[in-house]
């Protein structure tokens, strides 16, 4: 049996895919270092209190990108208005905008900063009501994991990136509510479903090499994730919608494809 489906076959997958969550940045820390230039972050620098706290010399989003970048490329989303009141304890910035700060503790010291003493599904449903999550696929089981797929520091011991692994934690097999999948020892990957069969894992880089793909830096601006510069689940997939594994990008007269293959 190949490397590849000894792992699919059993709970490898899902046991590395949660291995690589544990070892993120996002739910590691034990707080920010204190700092002495405020100014950093808070338009009143040195001279910041209570009431001016929230106006940052930027959006939330990029100040915490400078150290957790790839915790906001596949996550909740953020630096936005939300159409629903949220609870007092789960704070709006200035602006009326849901940032980073309104599920975190900026300055906080428990793990993973959340606000308040609630964890998985139950933190979910202090903004989400349950039909929200019944109207998934999975019933929401793949978002209230984390709020973050934020993999920087996971290590997979197959060919294959970090996110993909992880999303086949729950997608490979006969369990898996959202759709089923399966990969072969070429890294190709197969949909229950019938939808064409496409490798993961691979450099894209490497492959553009060989001609015929679009170039590397235009892919952001289509909203293709690559994972360490490989092709990955995410690159396809969103993750962190109400229609769970939607395609980043319509493939109307295969538009999706065109946006990595040349014509």
């Amino acid at each position: 049996m190949s490397t590849y489906k000894w792992f699919i076959a059993g709970f490898g997958v899902a046991a590395l895919g949660m291995a690589a969550l544990l070892h993120a940045d996002v739910g590691r820390g034990n707080g920010h270092p204190a700092r002495t230039d405020c100014g950093v972050c808070h338009l009143a620098g040195p001279n910041v209190d209570q009431d001016q706290a929230s106006k940052l010399v930027s959006s939330q989003e990029l100040l915490c990108a400078r150290c957790h970048a790839r915790a906001i490329e596949v996550s909740h989303p953020s630096g936005f208005a939300p159409k629903r009141s949220l609870p007092a304890e789960y704070p709006l910035d200035w602006k009326g905008d849901l940032t980073c700060s309104t599920c975190h503790l900026p300055h906080g010291r428990e793990p993973g900063l959340l606000r308040g003493k609630k964890h998985g599904k139950d933190f979910c449903l202090t903004c989400h009501d349950q039909a929200f999550f019944r109207s998934m696929k999975d019933a929401g089981t793949s978002m209230v994991i984390s709020g973050h797929l934020d993999v920087s520091r996971g290590r997979s011991t197959i060919d294959i990136d970090v996110h993909s692994l992880h999303c086949l934690g729950c997608h490979a097999g006969s369990h898996s509510d959202g759709g089923s999948v399966s990969i072969g020892s070429s890294g190709v990957l197969r949909h229950a479903s019938g939808a064409a069969p496409h490798p993961i894992g691979r450099s894209y880089r490497d492959a553009s090499k060989r001609g015929g793909f679009q170039p590397e830096n235009q892919l952001a601006q289509k909203k293709i994730l690559l994972s360490d510069g490989r092709i990955s689940c995410i690159s396809c997939h969103e993750a962190y919608k109400k229609e769970h594994g939607k395609l980043v990008v319509s493939n109307e007269r295969s538009a999706l494809c065109l946006a990595c293959h040349a014509k």
